[in-house]
């Protein structure tokens, strides 16, 4: 089959290929540099059905939604072919299989076995190498990372993008190194590695348990002996008390002046989400990804069932209960498409620029019109859009800048009058630059500090199992780390009874 394909003026001539038994695999082009628009051109067969309505036909294998990066197609099988010697073989990373006589029952089921294993290991790169060289502690790695890329997923708040920062110190000292001989003094020394770095003990022994993590990936898999993994497993973590490595400040509850004094400065769609977050208890990427279509309006509290949420994966469900304080927040968002974002960016840009537009001195005939693009063609087009939707990062953000215009650090620390960013940062010194660092931790609060504040507030109301509902816990253990304790209730005992 003979056909072209004109795609932004470019022609590619396709040529049907054999199936991979007879030595070819899918479609070739000819010449090789059209290889990406023939692969456009026939790759819309396999998309999946949420990605197939997406698919922007004016860019290259691109997507709006951003979840698909390049062109999507199928990968290809390893294909059955003839070896020199007259023997079937199969190739992969590289590295050739022999799989008996050509076109024989025998090497066409070796095919298959081989083929089988090689998926079954997602593709591994180091597929077939470790059975004959050192399997090495940088090929664990790298088969790893390839494994909870799949698994996980790239998302800001997912594991992979953990694993990568714990595997660094283990990477750095060990990558020639035989995964298997990998044992206690390997493992200790990279753990002072991150101690001498200056992380803290939660953060040490939370790396550390993902490198176990790895090697136990890997046993599972037949890469390395089971008796590694079951070693590194017997090492004690860090003691609190036991170790150079500081620790972790607990997250605490802030304190209702601040949160008064922060507001101030946030834009009036933020301070909602600050104003419902605190009267709901819940986390911030919940807040962050409420949609009309959560809510459940029939009776007098609303009801509304996510389904994204941090424990989703479990198969638990998480259902938040809004109240008339609550409700009088939401409904002004609730005018919208049923699957937008409540609260979005892009909402938060356009209030700020109709209020600079307001407040204007310039005459509308000279410099920059409302509603017009500034900066000529070139800045335009690079020029980041606001996005739909806030995401946890955005969010904590939009907050510390606002705790920064609240609370200013004292001269010369602060930023002037009519400073740059820039010039500002190239005028302090080391120290000052820690001082300020020092200032703006000790006067930032995090969205977190606002769930701790009104699980605290609700055990102290209604008690533990009312703050374990409104929280979204299912062990009452976990909520105690986010309420805490009734201190009154203690001293009202001492003072009775003591």
């Amino acid at each position: 089959m003979r056909r072209k394909c004109r795609t932004n003026g470019a022609v590619a001539q396709l040529v049907r290929a054999p199936d991979c038994r007879s030595g070819g695999c899918g479609f070739e082009s000819r010449p090789r540099r059209f290889l990406k628009i023939q692969r456009f051109a026939y790759s819309k067969r396999y998309l999946p059905l949420s990605a197939k309505h997406s698919f922007n036909s004016r860019h290259l294998g691109t997507f709006p939604n951003g979840s698909l990066r390049g062109v999507f197609v199928p990968k290809a099988i390893p294909k059955y072919r003839k070896h020199s010697s007259g023997c079937a073989r199969v190739t992969i990373n590289g590295r050739d299989h022999l799989l008996g006589p050509w076109n024989s029952r025998i090497s066409i089921r070796e095919y298959d076995r081989i083929v089988a294993e090689f998926l079954a290991s997602g593709r591994s790169p180091t597929f077939g190498i470790e059975s004959e060289e050192l399997y090495s502690v940088a090929m664990l790695i790298r088969d790893y990372l390839h494994y909870a890329k799949g698994y996980y997923g790239t998302a800001a708040t997912s594991d992979y993008v953990r694993i990568k920062p714990a595997l660094k110190q283990l990477r750095d000292l060990y990558t020639d190194h035989d995964a298997a001989d990998f044992g206690p003094v390997g493992y200790k020394a990279v753990r002072q590695t991150m101690i001498e770095a200056g992380l803290t003990r939660q953060g040490i022994n939370s790396r550390m348990k993902k490198i176990i993590r790895a090697f136990k990936w890997a046993a599972s898999e037949g890469k390395i002996p089971p008796t590694t993994f079951e070693t590194l497993r017997l090492i004690p973590s860090l003691k609190s008390g036991r170790t150079e490595a500081p620790d972790t400040k607990p997250v605490i509850p802030v304190d209702d002046a601040i949160v008064d004094a922060t507001l101030a400065c946030l834009s009036p769609i933020v301070a909602d989400m600050v104003r419902l977050q605190r009267l709901l208890g819940c986390r911030p990427g919940e807040v962050c990804n409420l949609i009309p279509n959560s809510f459940d309006l029939t009776e007098d509290v609303w009801v509304a069932e996510l389904i994204e949420h941090k424990t989703a994966r479990h198969g638990h469900t998480r259902k938040i209960f809004v109240g008339p304080k609550a409700q009088a927040i939401i409904l002004p968002y609730l005018d919208r498409e049923s699957d937008e974002h409540l609260f979005r960016p892009c909402d938060v840009v356009a209030h700020r620029r109709q209020k600079d537009a307001a407040n204007r001195t310039t005459p509308l005939s000279c410099g920059n019109r409302p509603g017009k693009r500034s900066g000529g063609f070139r800045r335009g087009k690079f020029r980041k859009s606001p996005s739909e939707a806030y995401t946890t990062q955005t969010y904590r953000r939009a907050i510390h800048n606002a705790c920064d215009r609240a609370f200013p650090a004292p001269y010369p620390l602060c930023q002037a009058p009519g400073e740059s960013a820039a010039a500002w940062k190239r005028r302090l010194s080391d120290e000052q630059l820690k001082a300020l660092k020092a200032w703006q931790s000790e006067h930032r609060w995090g969205p977190n500090r606002l769930r701790h504040s009104r699980g605290t507030e609700v055990r102290k109301t209604f008690g533990l199992e009312a703050a374990q509902v409104t929280l979204g816990h299912r062990n009452a253990n976990v909520t105690q780390v986010y309420a805490e304790r009734n201190e009154e209730l203690g001293k009202r005992v001492a003072r009775e009874a003591g």
